[in-house]
């Protein structure tokens, strides 16, 4: 059995997607739905920079899913594959979960992008620049990061946002909280601590303005079954149920991606082949959870053809 897994924010860089575009026709149709959604010109962004402006998170989201989207639309167009045919079950980290639905066809690819450029919008408006913070607790598992958490809060936000795997935790609130946490991380268990550069304390209650936001946005969206089981962050389990799944996705802005979990419960129910499309930061955190499965990572038409010739 084979899943198929998209990244989250932290994979963009400059020139994501280029030599795609190039390579496939494919992948070319992606971008160019993707910026005619959005009336910017986002493929441009991503293949010149600046990096500064790219990783802005009303970029970076939906940035990171046109080059997911358009990794598997060139495997499955032009290797002549059906993704139900290829893939038992998907998930996806953080924003990848839509990656994931629009590659199920539960949400059209132009849905896709203006939702996250909303997500993205509204998740950076949530909480002012220089309030919050995440990081991320190395050596801890997710007792350990919950009691760090509690011990740092002192009347201030401190969750726990990313469950990634067995030794990595990610860690989100105020400033203030964060910052005592990875004071006392080393005494409590971990063996690092560090904070992240990111721009909010994503995952956790102080995106509450984030998650009204794209409760607004997804009543009025169309979602359909997917045509095969998408695990959610929220729960760790599949769901099919578009309102169900609407839920899932309003939740998730505040709620902990349990990754961790979500790999095991895979594994768990026969998943021996893990493949991450776009990207070649969820595989290592694959390994360290289901250490006896298969993981291979494609980001270029290469790595792209080579799976297709394998799997067709």
């Amino acid at each position: 059995m084979r899943a198929f897994l998209f990244p989250g924010q932290g994979s963009q860089a400059v020139g994501m997607g280029a030599a795609l575009s190039d390579a496939s026709r494919a992948a070319r149709d992606v971008f160019e739905t993707v910026d005619e959604a959005l009336g910017q010109n986002l493929s441009r962004l991503m293949r010149n920079g600046p990096e500064d402006e790219l990783k802005l998170t009303e970029n970076a989201q939906p940035a990171i899913m046109a080059n997911a989207i358009a990794v598997f639309e060139t495997l499955v167009r032009d290797g002549k594959l059906n993704f139900t045919n290829i893939a038992h079950m998907a998930a996806g980290h953080s924003l990848g979960e839509y990656s994931a639905l629009c590659a199920a066809g539960s949400l059209d690819l132009s849905t896709c992008t203006k939702l996250l450029r909303t997500r993205g919008t509204a998740m950076q408006q949530a909480v002012p620049v220089g309030i919050g913070a995440m990081a991320a607790l190395l050596g801890a598992d997710l007792d350990t990061a919950r009691r760090i958490a509690a011990a740092a809060a002192k009347g201030e936000v401190c969750e726990v946002a990313n469950d990634n795997d067995p030794s990595q935790v990610v860690i989100s609130g105020h400033l203030g909280a964060i910052t005592r946490a990875i004071a006392i991380a080393k005494e409590m268990g971990a063996k690092r601590a560090i904070q992240l550069p990111v721009s909010a304390p994503f995952h956790c209650s102080l995106m509450k303005p984030a998650a009204e936001a794209m409760a607004e946005a997804l009543a009025k969206t169309v979602i359909v079954r997917p045509a095969l089981p998408i695990y959610a962050n929220v729960t760790a389990a599949p769901d099919s149920d578009p309102d169900v799944i609407r839920a899932q996705l309003v939740e998730q802005v505040t709620g902990m991606v349990r990754w961790r979990e979500t790999i095991a419960n895979m594994a768990a129910a026969g998943v021996e082949e893990f493949v991450e499309l776009g990207g070649k930061v969820l595989g290592p955190m694959v390994k360290r959870i289901a250490p006896d499965a298969r993981v291979t990572s494609i980001v270029t038409i290469d790595e792209i053809e080579a799976l297709a010739k394998e799997i067709a």
